[in-house]
């Protein structure tokens, strides 16, 4: 591993101001991707600014909203009450995440910024755009099952890991943020970017901006499926999370998002509008799925993820809906 030095700041604008003063170097909360990173050469810094002794932890509840703050670790956060009781699809999210060890060190921040599974991108030895910008996508004449079917690009077709992320998405989270001059409020639909021409820019952030807290509206009824190899600690082939708002069985409004399958959690817009008004059965939901793979364009290992997707989101809206209306 490349030497670095260490700073534990103790305040935000002394934490920014070390990264503003030095472009090598990066923040560092629980480290469980950024550390294995720099071991295996993919990501370099000079610098590592531990942000944990800012007061970034506090869980609150405010008026129609929830703010967790960016260095809360995904097990307080996972097991905390209110979450588990307003917000089940986070909480059902974070308990299908990594393992409980990494899950007491990782923060809600550095999930959120944790780089692609890519076994192109974490191997040097292979060309990766993300990596490298301009000496081309290993992935995209490679072994490519547990890549994007959707917002690839032919520089990058790999998929964003996090399955808070996902779960976040459907509940259209907003993304504080703190950087040397201003602080900004970002939509997560914004937050993140598709590859195009630049798969190296991955979200909005600017050099030396801290993400300092998620802010969550009020959730409906919602749930998170999460489809697998192995039934702990592995990633998402396809992951759901939705949110449905249901009023005497007929559905006032929908929110979808994917995971697994795309360069950012990818929102179903389409089928959520077609949900609208409709009642709250089989067909309906069949109808649902169907729309939500309309774009989809798989590579060549990876096209059964078109028939799983809709599989998982008609067993999520099972869940949401209840069963004993799923059978009328």
């Amino acid at each position: 591993m490349q030497p670095f030095s260490y700073t534990k700041p103790t305040s935000q604008e002394v934490a920014i101001a070390s990264i503003d003063q030095d472009k090598t170097a990066t923040f560092i909360a629980g480290g469980t991707d950024l550390l294995g990173l720099m071991k295996d050469g993919v990501q370099t810094a000079n610098k590592l600014v531990d942000i944990n002794s800012l007061p970034l932890r506090n869980i609150e509840f405010q008026a129609h909203k929830i703010r967790i703050g960016a260095v809360c670790k995904l097990s307080d956060v996972a097991f905390h009450p209110k979450i588990q009781e307003c917000y089940p699809v986070i909480s059902q999210a974070l308990l299908q995440s990594a393992s409980p060890q990494l899950r007491n060190m990782a923060t809600v921040g550095g999930n959120l910024l944790q780089r692609v599974r890519c076994g192109y991108f974490r191997d040097p030895v292979f060309a990766c755009n993300k990596r490298t910008p301009g000496i081309g996508c290993s992935a995209v004449s490679g072994y490519n099952r547990m890549h994007a079917i959707f917002g690839a690009s032919e520089s990058c077709i790999a998929v964003h890991p996090s399955d808070l992320a996902v779960a976040l998405t459907a509940l259209d989270a907003v993304i504080c943020t703190q950087g040397l001059q201003a602080e900004r409020r970002i939509s997560i639909h914004d937050f993140y970017l598709l590859p195009g021409e630049t798969p190296e820019k991955e979200t909005l952030l600017q050099p030396g901006e801290l993400i300092t807290a998620i802010e969550v509206p009020l959730a409906y009824k919602s749930h998170y499926l999460k489809v697998r190899d192995r039934a702990a600690y592995e990633f998402a082939l396809v992951s759901v999370a939705v949110a449905l708002d249901i009023e005497q069985d007929t559905i006032k409004s929908a929110r979808i998002a994917f995971g697994g399958v795309a360069p950012k959690p990818w929102r179903a817009w389409e089928a959520e509008e077609f949900l609208k008004g409709k009642p709250v059965n089989e067909a309906t939901f069949t109808a649902a799925a169907t729309i939500s793979v309309k774009e989809a364009k798989p590579q060549t290992h990876n096209e059964f993820k078109i028939e799983l997707v809709k599989r998982a989101l008609i067993r999520a809206f099972s869940v949401v809906g209840g069963k004993e209306q799923m059978r009328r």
